[in-house]
């Protein structure tokens, strides 16, 4: 409510009934001043609102990991290197960029190992194991000695029906002799 007499506004609260002046004086059990209070400042990710609009309250059904390019990392770097000396403007830094402090942390550590392949990002999940130039020859080999081995199993039941059969019908065959009397 404004009082046009004095160019003062009072808040007043409707739940409680309380009042307060905007002239700095307390009334009501309020606990701090709306006047020292700054306004907030929007956060990285906050949408401002026109009139009634609201944000969707949806969740996304799975949340991405953010992911940095290695000239992103790189640029940071040399930011937050520049900031040594002036208090204050790392964390300003960080809270511009919506970054933590390990984060540079463990950009320092990979620029340590390797400028751009330490500041790449990193494939997450199980490691592919290396192929083997030989695995495909080998696999070959061992079917080939399966078919291999089963020819043999084929002939050598083939011998032994001939054996037994030539025990039954009395012919020797130790005979050689015999190929020319067919």
């Amino acid at each position: 409510m404004i009082d046009a007499r004095e160019g003062k506004t009072t808040v007043v609260d409707v739940q409680r009934g309380d009042s307060m002046m905007s002239g700095g004086s307390r009334s009501g059990g309020e606990r701090s001043d709306p006047e020292r209070r700054e306004p907030p400042t929007p956060t990285v990710g906050v949408v401002s609102l026109k009139g009634n609009e609201r944000p969707d309250p949806e969740v996304p059904l799975k949340a991405r990991r953010r992911r940095f390019s290695a000239q992103y990392k790189k640029k940071i770097l040399e930011e937050a290197d520049g900031c040594k000396g002036k208090p204050g403007a790392m964390g300003a830094l960080l809270r511009r960029e919506g970054l933590y402090s390990s984060h540079l942390t463990t950009w320092r550590n990979q620029r340590e190992k390797g400028e751009l392949d330490g500041l790449s990002p990193k494939k997450r999940g199980r490691k592919t194991k290396p192929i083997n130039p030989l695995a495909r020859e080998v696999r070959e080999l061992e079917s080939e000695i399966r078919r291999l081995q089963k020819q043999l199993d084929k002939a050598e039941t083939i011998i032994s029906f001939q054996k037994k059969l030539s025990e039954m019908l009395g012919i020797s065959l130790d005979q050689k002799g015999n190929d020319e009397t067919c």
